[in-house]
């Protein structure tokens, strides 16, 4: 037993030796040695574009200077709102008339001369799909929003990546000098920092 807890705590001290051997992505090295500050970090832009975007939805975006995802978020956001209110209102609607009609009294979906236009039946198994669609809408809003907050929370960080074109894929297809009449398929990959 001494023995697996040793192994674990010599394991866990290894691996974490690598952790803090990492070089910071947004410094630069001259030829004269010199460091230079390529781009700003800043490390709360994330956590405050994800707060602006719970405040109000889009705000994130906007502070990301992602202007045109504000009325993306916007409409998402009111869709399923829209869908709620109108279930929540039907939904209420169909309660109050089954509620009169098995208290006794005369709802809207009765005429003047007592006949019954909707069944009970039929009032009961509105207000259950009205209901379902009623929670449906406010789980899709609650999913949409969470959701926006996490993409300005990671468009955030991504904008601070540095996208040099030095950072890029070259694929090069290259011929094979011996048998030049066989034709062969490669693929070489090149990548460089």
């Amino acid at each position: 037993m001494i023995s697996k807890k040793i192994i674990i705590t010599i394991s866990v001290l290894f691996f974490s030796f690598h952790l803090f051997s990492q070089k910071d992505s947004t410094k630069v090295k001259t030829k004269q040695n010199l460091i230079i500050q390529e781009g700003v970090y800043k490390p709360l832009a994330p956590a405050k574009a994800a707060f602006y975007s719970a405040i109000f939805p889009g705000l994130g975006q906007i502070y990301n200077k992602k202007y045109w995802k504000a009325p993306l978020v916007w409409g998402a956001i009111a869709t399923p709102t829209y869908f709620y209110l109108n279930n929540n209102s039907e939904y209420k609607r169909y309660r109050t008339a089954y509620k009169l009609r098995k208290s006794g009294f005369q709802d809207e979906f009765t005429n003047d001369l007592g006949e019954v236009t909707v069944s009970l039946e039929t009032l009961e198994r509105a207000q259950e799909q009205l209901r379902e669609n009623r929670d449906l809408s406010l789980m899709w809003g609650v999913i949409i929003y969470v959701l926006q907050i996490v993409e300005a929370s990671v468009n955030a960080h991504l904008i601070q990546f540095n996208t040099d074109d030095n950072l890029s894929l070259k694929p090069s297809f290259v011929q094979d000098p011996i048998l030049f009449d066989a034709p062969k398929i490669g693929f070489t990959l090149k990548y460089t920092f």
